[in-house]
């Protein structure tokens, strides 16, 4: 989870500002407790330990579901993030820049593998494990899509105009693995391409799920994967980077910049050392709300 220092996150401060609740907390990362099973590891009523869990569940750390059990109904609590990272406030740089968003389900050319599909904020499309459905019609209001092997590829215009000198490009999206179901531990060799030059790769570390993502429909299955990590790639003048770190010596001379329209290509080749599969979660899934975000810094 990522939160920021401002009001809107204020609940997530206020849950951990609690000695009890941050016992809850560790007793909840050894496993699923019932509110019984809590008040009697920490000596307090069910009405107190009540009390703190809401406080818990409304700053999303932890999520609730009631199953059947010894003769009745229980409220069972899980952690529903492994992190909490706080963004403070930097000094913003006065760059000037253009911004594309490009929601997850306006590719424009694909071939993938099964399994595979994707999903609007309503509804799968299709059904399951069939590439004919990513020529859907309503392909393009999808939040999410996934698949084995193969790619995706985006266009989108270039606004850069005369006089305007490209300093750093910047792609920024949430992504991860494709397991059947979803697997913590499944690695996978994702490649980045722009304007059909190689700008590096990055492996997955999984396809992440046990836990709902912040934005995740409360529709979609708790069985499937949730929520990706959030990747920053920087084209400058110098190589290519993924969050910080260098991956490749492509730099902005090496892409055709020039072009009025850009394609942007994500996927995981055949012959990869990790072929874990691709998904790409759009605004509305996940644990970061925006779809893929492409930044074109200029002087």
């Amino acid at each position: 989870m990522n939160v920021k220092a401002t009001e809107e996150w204020l609940p997530v401060y206020e849950a951990l500002a609690s000695k009890i609740r941050l016992k809850i907390i560790q007793l909840l990362a050894e496993k699923p407790r019932n509110i019984k099973e809590l008040a009697n590891e920490l000596g307090l009523s069910s009405a107190i330990i009540t009390m703190h869990v809401k406080k818990l569940e409304k700053s999303g750390i932890i999520s609730s579901k009631r199953v059947r059990g010894n003769g009745g109904v229980q409220k069972v609590c899980s952690l529903a993030v492994n992190r909490i990272q706080i963004d403070i406030p930097a000094k913003k740089e006065e760059r000037e820049y253009y911004q594309i968003i490009i929601p997850v389900g306006h590719y424009t050319d694909f071939d993938i593998e099964p399994t595979c599909g994707l999903a609007t904020l309503e509804k799968v499309i299709g059904y399951y494990d069939d590439p004919r459905y990513f020529l859907d019609p309503d392909r393009v209001n999808a939040k999410i899509i996934w698949f084995a092997k193969g790619y995706v590829e985006y266009k989108f215009s270039n606004y850069l105009l005369p006089g305007q000198h490209l300093e750093e490009i910047e792609i920024s999206m949430e992504i991860g693995s494709e397991a059947p179901g979803y697997n913590n531990n499944w690695p996978s060799d994702i490649y980045f391409e722009l304007n059909g030059v190689f700008l590096g790769q990055w492996t997955s570390p999984g396809d992440f799920g046990g836990q709902r993502g912040k934005y995740t429909p409360s529709w979609w299955n708790d069985n499937v994967n949730q929520y990706g990590l959030l990747k920053i790639i920087r084209i400058t003048k110098e190589a290519t980077y993924i969050d910080g770190k260098k991956v490749s010596n492509t730099n902005l001379k090496d892409i055709d910049t020039s072009r009025k329209q850009w394609s942007l290509q994500i996927g995981v080749k055949e012959d990869a050392t990790h072929v874990g599969g691709v998904t790409i979660f759009g605004k509305g899934f996940g644990n970061y709300d925006q779809d893929i975000v492409v930044r074109q810094y200029y002087r």
